[in-house]
């Protein structure tokens, strides 16, 4: 919980029963308390929120108050319903994540959520997937998901593999000319 003149980035769950071979967050849950909200503005730094049995009666606790929420880590498709897309509506989270790190494959679940959340109110601007990028998926599977993306009219976020920030990404599963053509064609 750390707040500065302007946003609150609070943490209120932990844990993930996923286990993605990409990703740190540990499988146990966690619950803390929602703690004192001091900002209009608060960021969640949870991974997977929507993965715990108590996220609907979170986000409506959340709710409660007169802020509005981000979740920084992007929504799991697997978790999402339309119940869930309103409680988010409703409850004014905003710049929405959809994570897409798998397969292209996965296409009709990921147009799926994107519809629920157009149906609950949000406009294809407030929608963003996120895709991991320079690992094991393709450079040429990303390449088509961010087509997919633009046809459907939502931002996309560049996720580098092993927490790498650009300029400073290092070449691991995509070369060091894909990296520059998808990180200049996901900011197009």
């Amino acid at each position: 919980n750390k707040c500065d003149n302007k946003e609150q980035w609070i943490r209120i769950t932990e844990g993930c029963p996923n286990n993605c071979p990409y990703c740190y967050e540990p499988k146990e849950y966690k619950i803390y308390p929602i703690p004192n909200i001091k900002r209009k503005q608060v960021k969640i730094m949870d991974m997977n929120l929507l993965c715990k049995p108590e996220a609907k009666n979170i986000i409506k606790e959340l709710g409660k108050t007169s802020a509005q929420f981000e979740l920084i880590c992007g929504i799991d498709y697997r978790f999402m319903d339309q119940e869930t897309a309103d409680l988010l509506k409703q409850n004014r989270f905003k710049n929405i994540r959809l994570a897409w790190d798998w397969a292209f494959s996965k296409q009709k679940k990921i147009k799926q959520v994107i519809e629920m959340l157009l149906k609950s109110g949000y406009k294809n601007k407030d929608i963003m997937v996120f895709m991991i990028c320079n690992w094991k998926i393709p450079y040429i599977e990303n390449m088509l998901k961010l087509d997919l993306c633009k046809v459907w009219g939502v931002k996309v976020a560049d996720c580098w593999y092993d927490n790498q920030i650009s300029p400073d990404i290092k070449p691991i599963y995509w070369n060091i000319d894909q990296i520059k053509r998808f990180r200049k064609a996901a900011r197009k």
